[in-house]
């Protein structure tokens, strides 16, 4: 699915530093996953909600693995400064009001059209994949993704342009065989000046998932992106 200006299946802190870190050190990964079966026979249960320190933390319970989604307090930059507006609100607005699912977006006066939520259980796409999130590492603080979580640059998500937010789906390495799950809870990748055909590439994964799936030596690969489907 190429970056263009409508989506081809559809016309349609004040928190302290330390906060994050706290968060991320249990963040192993992020799934948004409510009672059902995915796909294989794999159960995916919620087991808990709290709300620690200023943000809010939801466990999730998929087959013998915990998964912890952290919403990030809304003063946290943004990962992507380069969306501009979603659905004509400025982007925090957007989040705070919950209106980013499937909302479209400005990115540098571009307009992004993502799929309807029927439209993406049925969504498979071979094509580019490349990590991001390494510059985040060093820096103080957290940053927040395009629908509000806390980015771990260690755990299991992915920036999609199409796919609502969150969408849970499996990431497959066609050059190794390796698979893994991802959350998709941001936006992206979009073309930049330095590499315009960086917008061509279908998905990006943490740097966490990029290390799961073999090709965070050499940036990119060629990736089978698929929906999970809950029943």
């Amino acid at each position: 699915m190429k970056s263009k200006i409508q989506n081809p299946k559809s016309k349609i802190a004040t928190a302290a530093a330390g906060l994050l870190l706290a968060a991320c050190s249990v963040l192993r990964t992020s799934y948004n996953i409510t009672e059902g079966v995915i796909d294989a026979g794999v159960t995916g249960t919620k087991v808990a909600y709290k709300i620690t320190a200023g943000t809010t933390k939801t466990v999730y319970k998929v087959g013998e693995f915990t998964f912890e989604v952290v919403k990030a307090p809304l003063d946290w930059p943004l990962l992507n400064e380069d969306i501009e507006t979603v659905d004509g609100l400025p982007v925090k607005e957007a989040i705070r009001q919950g209106r980013v699912k499937n909302s479209p977006y400005t990115v540098n006066g571009r307009t992004y059209y993502p799929m309807s939520v029927a439209e993406a259980q049925s969504y498979s796409e071979v094509g580019t994949a490349s990590w991001y999130g390494y510059e985040t590492r060093r820096k103080k603080g957290g940053y927040m993704t395009a629908n509000g979580e806390a980015f771990d640059p260690k755990g299991y998500t992915a920036a999609h342009k199409y796919l609502p937010l969150p969408t849970d789906v499996r990431v497959t390495n066609l050059e190794n065989g390796r698979s893994t799950l991802v959350r998709v809870n941001d936006r992206g990748p979009f073309p930049c000046r330095e590499n315009p055909r960086s917008g061509d590439r279908i998905i990006d994964v943490s740097m966490g998932a990029a290390k799961k799936l073999g090709f965070y030596g050499q940036g990119t690969a060629r990736v089978k992106v698929e929906t999970i489907r809950l029943e």
